[in-house]
């Protein structure tokens, strides 16, 4: 990769020469808009209070134009339950002062029964959530501040309740900003994937029992903190079993999912992702299907906001939400209108491993809709992808630990979290590949898979895998998709296979934008497993292939960017003492006696002590996955968070661990969450629950 970083500053020197070529495209700053964006004067409130109709108070951090009541401005929501005293804060001082200083009131909420808010949380977009959040934006729009407009933005949960909450249309929202979330929270979110269960179920399960059971900031809660806390912690849900009491479609998973009815979004929509992200088909679908002003931005990025992500290049989202903010809040012509549908980074081939801080690529400028690019056709044959279509016959048969190269569903910047290398689990599958490549693919879409296949069990589970196979042989994962074959044909109404009966069924592999050069192979590789990333079927299954086709979509591009965005911009960072350093660390532990696999995650975020206020907080979350290779019963995982709030003599710790375990007709689940001040057990709880499956 000796060339790499050199072919990356001469990408970014082609950026800033052809950033002044494409200000003609951009109409973008004009003297009004530049006009409005002097930077001006502005207040922090850390703790803002807004009544919720049933008199449950949340709590806000505002940043205000000081001369916002004599020259209302528009409003920016985002509104969370990550804590914004410490949980949100390193990425809120970047962003909300940015946009306040260029004439926005930025509001960052703490949803009732996080943060420093009152009242008791549920679920994730319960019908309280939304609520609350559109007598939010009803509140702003009439403070003598506000202009009466409003935007909200978010990534991850922000982002999925900015599309939900557009969809109930309150009156004062006319944009937002959504990234890294989801339109279908059945078949796309962190719970079900292609109708298969995904062990970050538990894992989001866990890492929420432990937010949700933090205590107020005592500075800010003098009176009533301990109240509080003492509340959330008797009343907090266990969500895994809560989602795991809905195995398929139903009008739960219906709630929220915005694909539901795109027609109810009215608010322009500015939806951004990232390559590296679980959250990469939102943005495709939301420009594919809204009737509202739409526009969408994909790069080479994990789970993070664009002006701080990697891996690089980084965009200047700022000034990008800004342009759009300026639009759609203030009515100022910034060219918004005229930027291309699709603004993705085609990501070039380079040597597969866990972690990149850079990717080489090309931004694309794509005016079509997705469904409206080209498609090439390959089909399987023995063990090859060819022009034609040609009689074969396969069987598979996946150890349980196939996937161990998967990497996270959800990378987040914790280290080696990436795909890496497949060839171990390629070893473990069937794997279908071309010759050495004669001309270059760019593949610009989410790819299909058709296949025939019967199956010996009634029940069972495919993946598949597209790959590009490169010329020493090393295996990089393009993209991929998995399928529970009960849920063949509906998600709502799975039913199972009948034993060694040939049935097609076809599986959708997550968006992509990849250029595969010439010489390399392009792959399908095949498995009944993919181990962590899906919990097992009840029985290992041995499936027949005897026919199958893949429809790869493709765009011709050039070596040069068709768009360039303008250079990272934020404000002043958070300033913390760090009393503990942060670490990551991910190992595969091999018990040679049981034959026990298991993978071990440590993910200590450190421990700060903010520089302003002087709140202390610290956090590590464990996670472990086992299983045995022949036995999908032996598939078993557990989370561990420990949690710290300290301030003047107040110490504060939790201890929030959690567990799931299966037989071949229920799931086995059991939780526990301890709290201690000053080192003394305070309260405890056990959760334990045993639930049926239902085809999975």
């Amino acid at each position: 990769m000796g060339l790499r970083p050199n072919l990356l500053r001469q990408q970014r020197i082609k950026r800033v020469r052809k950033h002044a070529q494409l200000d003609s495209q951009r109409t973008a700053n004009n003297d009004a808009a530049m006009t409005s964006n002097i930077l001006r004067a502005i207040t922090e409130n850390p703790d803002l209070g807004i009544t919720m109709p049933d008199g449950t108070r949340l709590s806000a951090r505002t940043w205000i134009p000081d001369n916002a009541t004599d020259a209302p401005v528009p409003a920016i929501l985002e509104f969370l339950p990550y804590r914004k005293r410490d949980g949100t804060t390193a990425r809120d001082c970047l962003t909300h002062p940015y946009f306040a200083k260029r004439g926005y009131a930025c509001i960052r909420v703490d949803m009732r029964g996080n943060g420093d808010s009152e009242g008791l949380m549920e679920d994730e977009y319960s019908p309280q959530e939304l609520s609350d959040a559109v007598e939010t934006i009803k509140w702003l729009a009439a403070q003598p501040w506000c202009s009466g407009t409003v935007g909200m933005m978010g990534i991850s949960w922000g982002g999925f309740n900015a599309l939900q909450v557009a969809a109930l249309q309150p009156e004062a929202l006319k944009a937002i900003i959504t990234l890294c979330s989801t339109v279908d929270r059945y078949a796309d979110d962190i719970h079900f994937k292609g109708g298969c269960l995904l062990n970050e179920n538990l894992g989001w399960s866990g890492t929420m029992w432990s937010y949700s059971s933090r205590a107020p900031d005592p500075a800010l809660r003098p009176n009533d903190w301990r109240e509080i806390w003492l509340d959330r912690l008797e009343n907090e849900p266990f969500l895994a079993a809560h989602w795991l009491d809905h195995q398929t479609r139903d009008t739960y998973w219906e709630h929220g999912s915005v694909c539901e009815d795109y027609s109810k979004i009215k608010a322009a929509t500015l939806a951004i992702g990232g390559w590296g992200d679980a959250y990469k088909n939102a943005p495709p679908a939301l420009i594919e299907n809204l009737d509202a002003p739409a526009k969408a931005i994909i790069g080479p990025w994990v789970h993070k906001y664009p002006h701080f992500a990697i891996p690089e290049p980084r965009i200047g989202f700022l000034q990008e939400a800004l342009r759009w903010w300026d639009h759609w809040l203030k009515c100022e012509d910034t060219g918004v209108q005229d930027d291309p549908l699709y603004r993705p980074y085609l990501m070039e081939s380079v040597p597969p491993k866990s972690w990149y801080t850079e990717r080489a690529g090309t931004w694309l400028a794509i005016n079509e809709k997705p469904s409206q690019l080209a498609h090439e056709i390959w089909h399987l044959g023995d063990q090859t992808l060819q022009d034609t279509a040609a009689p074969f016959e396969t069987t598979i048969s996946s150890p349980q630990t196939c996937g161990a190269h998967s990497g996270e569903y959800c990378a987040i910047w914790l280290g080696p979290e990436l795909p890496d290398d497949q060839r171990s689990d390629d070893a473990m599958s069937v794997v279908f590949k071309t010759e050495p490549l004669e001309a270059q693919r760019d593949i610009v879409g989410a790819p299909s898979v058709t296949l025939k296949i019967s199956s010996d069990t009634p029940q069972g589970q495919i993946a598949v895998r597209l790959l590009d196979i490169q010329p020493n042989g090393a295996s990089a994962r393009i993209t991929y998709g998995v399928l529970n074959l009960s849920h063949r044909d509906s998600h709502s109404t799975p039913s199972t296979m009948t034993p060694n009966k040939a049935e097609e069924i076809t599986i959708v592999l997550d968006h992509i934008a990849y250029r595969l050069p010439k010489g390399h192979r392009l792959g399908i590789a095949v498995s009944t497993a993919y181990w962590p990333l899906i919990w097992p079927s009840p029985q290992a299954s041995t499936l027949t292939l005897t026919q199958g086709s893949l429809s790869l979509p493709l765009r011709p591009s050039g070596d040069v960017d068709e768009w360039t965005f303008e250079l990272p911009e934020a404000d002043t960072p958070w300033q913390v003492d760090t009393l503990r350093k942060g670490s990551n660390s991910r190992k595969t532990v091999t018990n040679w006696t049981t034959g026990v696999v298991t993978l071990e995650i440590v993910d200590d975020f450190g421990k700060v002590k903010d520089s302003d206020h002087g709140l202390i907080n610290g956090s590590i979350a464990r996670e472990w996955w086992s299983i045995h290779p022949d036995n999908p019963l032996s598939a078993h995982g557990r989370t561990h968070w420990t949690d710290e709030l300290e301030r003047e003599g107040i110490a504060l710790r939790t201890e929030a661990t959690s567990e799931m375990s299966c037989d071949a007709t229920h799931f086995h689940l059991k939780a526990r969450l301890e709290a201690f001040e000053n080192d003394e057990i305070i309260f405890e709880k056990d959760v334990q629950r045993s639930i049926l499956r239902d085809n999975l």
